[in-house]
């Protein structure tokens, strides 16, 4: 059984700290670690069956095949279905495989650019491995998955047919690189099915980590062909895609072109023709077949009018690969996607090096998915980010280019790919004034009204992720992300590349803050406890239980009263003396007074704004994660806190401060043996 979610979070931001995550330091997908697995096989004289993503039908995802299909698969290792399996064949390329029976064209055209890029390739398949020496059966794989590297173990079980491969295969039978590639990015994105239909945007980002663009092909001008030509002689990737809105699946078109497809993008050319220069873009279909048949095609007439050394760029061989004039690429194709390391390839700047900073936050229901400035009441409580852009040297010749890229990241809640939902998102870029430079908090509602933005998205895309270029001068900014409608829950990274030094802070607000608070002494709870107590003059979680429900009319379960009984028992007894009772019941009966005023709507229940407000008067001023985090926690499904769960909330937050506060005189951290640990955890 793995740690809670929230220590591997915070273990997460620890090795993000120390380093961990990076490309050459990668966290382990799943908690497998390749080095110890292989180890252990290797003693064992095992091969490794991966239980994390077993050979079975939810591994392909249900209902991706038909019922009688299912049944006819065979998992089965590359030594069964060829006698010298071998991981890579002489050297990766473009044409090394065709795809299979699940439509991943996008990710299949982002391997086709991947095999251009010898370093970044290296890195994502770990070449090294082989099918001979210390074999186990056990292979691994670097992605960039939401902020961070992660290294990916998997078995070399892949699910076949009458001994055929399902899905993607290699053109040399016994090369088994591209099925065991795609079953490692399956095993990521939840099952084969969750990678059925996709854009080329998102497994480019993973296999780079790098800054992505989208540039739409019906608004591209001149500089677009400078873009191109620069990322075509460095380590970047390109891919782009046909429109095709309603096609049905795999529509080939009488100019040979497929809608709604991903193709990769493999090099740019200018010639000459009748003495005029023309723009070529190279493209492949990572089908493998299947090509474009108008102007610069295989057999266009337009080669032979070319001088001879630019005809060496033109072969006929139908392997999917073809030529097409600039103009006809943005006629015919809906967009391009670029990414890549090096940001002075994008931006056409001469910088010597860009820094990146990047903030992950959320965005949750009714308390900070406030939607986009059109909802004007709630827009300010999305999450804000604080920049700070130093002053720098620059080179003169970018006195006019961009010193900002702006990334905002989708991060899906669901581990399955297909069952998470993109929004529609966007960003806002503010100037903060003067008189706010000092402030620690959260920029007030009334400035939005009145202060328009210095930068934007120019609309809010229904995309995983969302980028802009900007001119900003040296000063303090504001980036508000959000979704375009209100309480729309999603995790975002919001990334700042810019060519000066930069910093970014969440001013939200920092944990927790707490303010003591001394509720009112109230009459009665002597002859109250005296009424419930047992003849020790104690009570139990069951009498503390009837006690509260019948004077609170409320609702209290046996496991939330000793859950609070444990939290007041300084004796560790389990039961509660008087003077133990009379400091509960204080706390309680102010609470239900702050609960009863907090609850404007008067539905008996607290709305996450609500709870924000309760909280504060209760002395806590949380940050957006933890408010969010207390919601998930302590709400119902629909994000409203009861009074029972209200009380409790406040009780365990003073207690957990407390009890740090005591055990990390000074704030400087706190050591615990096991035994202590578990001591006091378990009964708190």
């Amino acid at each position: 059984m793995p740690p809670p979610g929230v220590c591997l979070d915070i273990l997460s931001e620890r090795n993000l700290k120390d380093g961990r995550g990076t490309s050459s330091n990668p966290d382990n997908f799943h908690g497998q670690d390749f080095n110890e697995l292989k180890r252990y096989c290797l003693k064992e004289r095992l091969r490794f069956v991966d239980s994390t993503f077993p050979p079975d039908i939810q591994s392909i995802g249900v209902g991706l095949l038909e019922p009688e299909v299912e049944r006819r698969v065979m998992w089965k290792r590359p030594a069964e279905l060829v006698s010298n399996p071998v991981y890579i064949v002489e050297e990766t390329s473009r044409f090394d495989f065709r795809q299979g029976d699940v439509g991943n064209c996008w990710f299949l055209a982002s391997v086709g650019a991947l095999t251009f890029q010898r370093q970044i390739m290296k890195q994502i398949i770990q070449p090294e491995q082989r099918f001979s020496v210390d074999y186990a059966g056990l292979f691994h794989f670097r992605f960039w998955r939401f902020g961070i590297w992660v290294d990916v173990v998997i078995d070399d079980k892949l699910p076949t047919i009458d001994g055929q491969l399902i899905f993607v295969r290699s053109k040399t039978p016994n090369e088994f690189w591209p099925a065991l590639l795609e079953k490692a990015y399956a095993k990521v994105c939840g099952s084969y099915k969750d990678m059925n239909a996709g854009k080329i945007s998102e497994a480019l980002k993973d296999f780079t980590g790098g800054p992505h663009v989208t540039f739409k092909l019906n608004e591209a001008t001149e500089k677009l062909w400078d873009v191109m030509r620069r990322v075509g002689n460095s380590e970047s990737l390109m891919g782009c895609s046909t429109a095709g809105e309603g096609a049905l699946v795999n529509t080939v078109l009488p100019n040979g072109l497929v809608k709604m497809h991903a193709y990769t993008v493999t090099g740019v050319a200018e010639v000459l023709c009748r003495g005029q220069p023309v723009k070529l873009v190279r493209i492949f279909n990572p089908w493998g077949h299947g090509e474009w048949n108008g102007d610069w095609s295989d057999r266009s007439p337009l080669w032979s009018l070319v001088r001879p050394e630019e005809q060496n760029y033109n072969t006929v061989r139908n392997n999917g690969e073809f030529w097409m004039s600039m103009e006809d690429f943005c006629r015919n194709f809906s967009e391009i996607d670029i990414c890549c390391l090096d940001m002075n390839v994008l931006a056409g700047t001469h910088s010597s090096s860009w820094r990146t900073e990047a903030y992950s936050a959320q965005w949750v229901m009714e308390t900070t998915a406030g939607g986009c400035p059109n909802y004007a009441d709630s827009f300010p409580k999305n999450p804000q980010c604080r920049v700070t852009i130093q002053e720098n040297a620059e080179d003169p010749r970018d006195a006019n280019s961009p010193n900002v890229l702006v990334s905002l990241l989708q991060k899906p809640l669901k581990a399955h790919r297909h069952l998470a939902t993109n929004f529609h998102i966007g960003f806002n870029i503010y100037e903060v004034p003067a008189h706010l430079k000092d402030l620690r908090e959260k920029i007030p509602a009334p400035f939005f009204k009145t202060n328009p933005p210095v930068g934007s998205t120019k609309n809010f895309p229904n995309a995983r992720e969302v980028t802009e270029f900007f001119r900003l001068n040296a000063g303090d900014y504001i980036i508000v992300p959000s979704t375009y409608y209100p309480n729309e829950a999603s995790a975002f990274i919001l990334t700042v590349y810019s060519k000066t030094e930069t910093h970014m802070k969440d001013i939200s607000e920092n944990g927790l803050k707490g303010t003591k608070i001394n509720p009112r002494d109230i009459d009665g709870p002597f002859l109250l406890f005296q009424q419930y107590a047992d003849k020790y003059r104690e009570v139990d979680a069951e009498q503390l239980q009837k006690l509260l429900n019948e004077n609170l009319h409320a609702k209290f379960s046996l496991d939330l009263c000793k859950s609070m009984l444990a939290l007041m028992d300084l004796s560790v007894t389990g039961r509660l003396s008087e003077s133990e009772f009379h400091r509960l019941w204080k706390r309680v009966f102010w609470l239900k007074d702050v609960f009863n005023k907090m609850d404007v709507t008067n539905t008996g229940t607290l709305l996450l704004r609500e709870l924000q407000n309760a909280l504060l008067v209760a002395g806590f001023g949380l940050s957006d994660n933890m408010l969010n985090l207390m919601a998930i926690r302590y709400g119902h499904s629909n994000g409203q806190i009861t009074l029972e769960n209200f009380i409790f909330l406040v009780l365990r937050m003073e207690s957990m401060s407390k009890t740090y506060k005591t055990l990390a005189p000074g704030g400087l951290g706190m050591i615990l043996q096991e035994n202590e640990w578990m001591y006091l955890t378990m009964y708190s």
